[in-house]
């Protein structure tokens, strides 16, 4: 009797138990030949070692269907207990980016000027950042990006940065596989998207991406990688 109760208890408090097994399907094809592996992702590292943050963007838009499926791919992502929390916002139209940036820039000036200590301050100098963001007016696509966090539609979310971040990589790198610039960008605090874009108190702003081709005669900074010897420990 003791060792049955033992084993009902141990049940109830198994983190894993399921009341049914979960539904499952057959993998889909991963396999390709050892050489095709090699050269995709020699193809793909050598695109993405290219990608560079561009500050400077051209009007012309971006081709019909790109935004769209590079965010599918995003939302591809892994995620704890896929539960998928994310919400990517869209901002096309011009008054609603120009208000964008209003705001950005409000956040940024006090962040430059009073919040920002003077190591931060110095670390972003060879990047020639300040408190200006008219990329937030001038790409012809801005995407913000929100963590989804436990509200009266969302269930609890996991691992809900992680998540984020994985999707955004996913999202940037499908960007640059189009030929187009992004930059990622990050007021603090960053409330004030939630009004700005009509988004529920769940809703938590991670991320803006201001997506488009760069302008003629854009610059970057002179600014190298790490190489992968000194980021990479095999093992």
């Amino acid at each position: 009797m003791a060792t049955a109760t033992r084993a009902a208890d141990n049940g109830r408090m198994s983190p894993n138990r399921a009341e049914q097994p979960p539904a499952v399907r057959p993998l889909s094809d991963y396999g390709v030949p050892p050489a095709a592996a090699l050269a995709r992702v020699r193809g793909f590292a050598e695109a993405m070692v290219r990608r560079r943050t561009v500050r400077d963007f051209s009007e012309k838009p971006v081709p019909e269907g790109v935004l769209e499926h590079a965010l599918r791919a995003a939302a591809s992502a892994p995620s704890g207990a896929n539960r998928q929390p994310w919400r990517f916002v869209v901002v096309t139209e011009p008054e609603l980016k120009r208000r964008l940036r209003v705001a950005a820039e409000a956040e940024e000036r006090v962040f430059y000027e009073q919040r920002a200590p003077q190591e931060w301050l110095s670390a972003l100098a060879p990047l020639g950042t300040d408190a200006s963001k008219p990329f937030l007016e001038t790409a012809p696509a801005v995407i913000v990006v929100f963590e989804v966090h436990r509200g009266p539609q969302s269930p609890r979310p996991y691992y809900v940065k992680e998540s984020v971040g994985i999707a955004v990589g996913l999202l940037l790198a499908a960007l640059h596989q189009a030929g187009l610039a992004t930059l990622t960008h990050t007021p603090s605090p960053m409330r004030f998207l939630n009004e700005l874009l009509d988004r529920p108190a769940e809703e938590r702003g991670n991320l803006i991406i201001p997506v488009g081709y760069p302008a003629q005669g854009a610059t970057v900074p002179d600014i190298s990688r790490k190489p992968l010897d000194e980021v990479v420990v095999w093992r």
